[in-house]
């Protein structure tokens, strides 16, 4: 019998396919179900913290604007489970076609997951997505993959 973390590891494996959906999908609504009310986001676009769920939201419905097909790609999922909370970092990278035509392999990207039980499920309550940058230039470099 799989003891309570391994099924709460399972679980919050399963939310993050259920963003992977969400995306491909567009599916605004059910990605909600996903983030905890007072998320707190490090995202790749300013400003420097989008705080709260409609915070978030804006930045998903944001990027669905772009795209006529979107994909999302998570890879090397690690997870550390608690009783209460947990944490994960993977790659991740949005690709698609874009409104107008253009197909795009988008850029990889670093994200972190904090999770949080409350009331039974595991909601994200914190995520930050970001690109490394080269020191000399200051910009980002969006050519790597994993």
């Amino acid at each position: 019998m799989p003891s309570q973390r391994e099924v709460d590891d399972v679980k919050i494996r399963q939310q993050v396919d259920q963003i992977v959906e969400g995306i491909r999908t567009k599916d605004l609504e059910s990605l909600k179900q996903l983030y905890a009310t007072d998320v707190v986001s490090f995202d790749i676009e300013p400003p420097l913290q989008h705080v709260g769920l409609a915070a978030k939201s804006k930045n998903w419905a944001t990027a669905f604007t772009f795209f006529q097909d979107a994909r999302y790609e998570v890879r090397d999922l690690t997870l550390t489970v608690g009783d209460d909370v947990a944490f994960g970092h993977c790659f991740a990278r949005l690709s698609g076609t874009l409104k107008n035509g253009t197909v795009t392999n988008g850029m990889w990207v670093r994200v972190t997951y904090c999770f949080r039980k409350i009331d039974g499920n595991w909601l994200i309550t914190h995520d930050q997505v970001s690109v490394p940058f080269d020191l000399a230039s200051g910009n980002g470099v969006t050519d790597l993959e994993p």
